[in-house]
C-alpha cells in the first residue's frame, strides 16, 4: 500500500447521509427505536439490578449512548484525536458494562466500535482500535473459541468490506461530479462558440452590405449637394437599394444556414454563377456537405465573385467544385481578356493584376490594367479573404489565393 493509504481517511461520499425520503427517514428512526429498545431489555431484563443499581445502569446506558452518537459525529467530521478520545471512553465504558453484568450493552459497544472504527477512521488508527475493541470481545466472552474466531473474523471482514464499498461509492460520486462539471464546462464552450458563429455570420453580411450601402448613399449627398444630373444621383440610390436587397438576401441565408436549412451547395452556386456570368463546372460525385463546411464554400465562392466584380470588372471568371475521396475543393479564377494576355506574352509593361485591388494581406500579382467599378472599390470587403481563410483553418481546412496567369485564384480546401 502507498503510505497515504494509512493515513488518508475514508471518502465523505462514500458514506450514507440522512435518508433522503420521508419513508427512509420513518424506517431510519424505527430501526434505531428497535435498537435502542433491544439494549435496554437486555440491560434490564435479566434483573440484576436493584435500587441504586438500576439508576446506575440507566446512567451508564445513556451515557453510553450518547459516547457512540459522539463517536460517530467525530468520524463524520474526520476528527481524529476526538474520535480516539472518544474510542477509549467506549473501551471503559463496554468494560464497565460488562463488571456490572451488562453483558449485551458491552458486547454491543465492542463489536459495535470495532466495525464502526474500520469503517470511519483511516487505517492506522482504526486497526489499533479494531484490534482492542474485538479483542476485549473475545476475553470477555464465554463462548468456545471457534464461535468467537468467526464472529471477530466475520466482523472484521465485514467492516473491511463497508469500508472498500465506502472508497468505491466515493470515487464513483466524485467522477459523476467531474463528468458534471465537464458537460457543463461542454456545454458552455458550445454556447460561446455557437454565439461567436453567429456573430461572425451576421458581421460578415452586414459589413458587407452596409459598407456598400454607404459609398453609395456617400455619393448620392455629395451630387445633391454639387447639383449633379438627377439621373446620376437616382443611380446611385438604385445602386444603394440593391445592396440593401441583396444584404437583407444574404442575411436570411445566414440565418437559414445557421439553422441547418439552406439549399445544397451545388445549387446555390448554380445560381451565384446565372448571377455572375461565371462558368461553373462540377466534378466527382456531389453529396451532403456539413453545414460549417458547406457555409464556408458558399461564403468563400461569392467573396471571390466579389472580389472579381469590384476589382477587376470584364475578366472571365469561372468556378470549380470538386468533391473527392475525403476533401471538397472549391476553386475560382479569373483571367484577363485575351488582348491583355497577348500584350503579356510580346513583353508589354503589364498593369496591375485582376486581384491587386484586394486586400493587402493576400498580396498582388500582374495583370491587365483593368479599372475598378467607381466607389465600389474603396467600399472594402466586408467579408475579406482573409476572414475566410480564418474560417477554413476553424475547420481544418487551407484557403491559398494569389496571382494566377496574369489573373487571380482561390482555392479552397476543406474536409467533407
Amino acid at each position: 500500500m502507498r503510505p497515504e493509504t494509512w493515513t488518508r481517511w475514508p471518502a465523505r461520499e462514500g458514506r450514507a447521509g440522512e435518508p433522503s425520503t420521508p419513508a427512509r427517514r420513518v424506517l431510519s428512526l424505527i430501526g434505531r427505536a428497535v435498537l435502542v429498545g433491544v439494549l435496554v431489555w437486555g440491560t434490564f431484563a435479566p434483573g440484576d439490578q436493584h435500587g441504586w443499581g438500576t439508576v446506575a445502569a440507566a446512567l451508564g446506558l445513556v451515557a453510553a449512548l450518547a459516547q457512540a452518537a459522539a463517536f460517530l459525529r467525530a468520524g463524520r467530521e474526520q476528527w481524529l484525536r476526538s474520535s480516539l478520545a472518544l474510542a477509549a471512553t467506549l473501551l471503559a465504558t463496554a468494560w464497565a458494562a460488562d463488571l456490572g453484568h451488562a453483558h449485551l450493552l458491552a458486547n454491543f459497544l465492542w463489536c459495535g466500535l470495532g466495525l464502526t472504527a474500520l469503517i470511519r477512521l483511516p487505517l492506522v488508527a482504526a486497526l489499533p482500535v479494531t484490534a482492542l475493541s474485538l479483542g476485549s470481545y473475545a476475553l470477555a466472552s464465554g463462548d468456545g473459541w471457534p464461535a468467537v474466531s468467526a464472529t471477530v473474523g466475520g466482523l472484521a471482514l465485514f467492516g473491511y468490506l463497508l469500508r472498500l464499498d465506502g472508497e468505491a461509492k466515493g470515487a464513483a460520486v466524485r467522477l459523476l461530479g467531474q463528468e458534471r462539471a465537464a458537460r457543463a464546462a461542454e456545454a458552455e464552450s458550445a454556447a460561446l462558440a455557437e454565439r461567436a458563429r453567429i456573430a461572425r455570420e451576421i458581421h460578415d453580411v452586414l459589413a458587407h452590405s452596409l459598407s456598400a450601402q454607404l459609398v453609395h448613399l456617400e455619393a448620392a449627398r455629395l451630387m445633391l449637394d454639387s447639383g449633379a444630373d438627377r439621373a446620376r444621383v437616382r443611380e446611385r440610390v438604385v445602386a444603394a437599394r440593391r445592396m440593401a436587397q441583396d444584404g437583407l438576401t444574404e442575411t436570411r441565408q445566414a440565418l437559414s444556414a445557421l439553422r441547418g436549412e439552406f439549399t445544397p451547395v451545388g445549387e446555390y452556386l448554380v445560381g451565384l454563377a446565372e448571377g455572375e456570368r461565371a462558368g461553373l463546372t462540377v466534378t466527382g460525385v456531389p453529396r451532403p456537405l456539413a453545414a460549417e463546411a458547406g457555409l464556408a464554400v458558399r461564403r468563400t465562392a461569392q467573396e471571390a465573385l466579389t472580389n472579381v466584380r469590384k476589382h477587376a470588372p470584364g475578366t472571365r471568371c469561372t468556378i470549380e467544385l470538386r468533391y473527392l475521396a475525403e476533401l471538397v475543393e472549391l476553386e475560382v479564377r479569373n483571367t484577363p481578356p485575351r488582348a491583355a494576355r497577348a500584350e503579356q506574352r510580346a513583353g508589354q509593361a503589364p498593369g496591375p493584376a485582376a486581384g491587386q485591388s484586394v486586400p493587402e494581406d493576400l498580396g498582388a500579382g500582374a495583370g491587365p490594367r483593368v479599372e475598378p467599378v467607381a466607389g465600389l472599390a474603396e467600399s472594402g470587403s466586408g467579408y475579406g479573404l482573409l476572414g475566410m481563410r480564418e474560417r477554413a483553418e476553424l475547420l481544418g481546412g487551407t484557403l491559398l489565393a494569389g496571382p494566377d496567369e496574369g489573373g487571380w485564384r482561390v482555392l479552397l480546401r476543406m474536409p467533407g
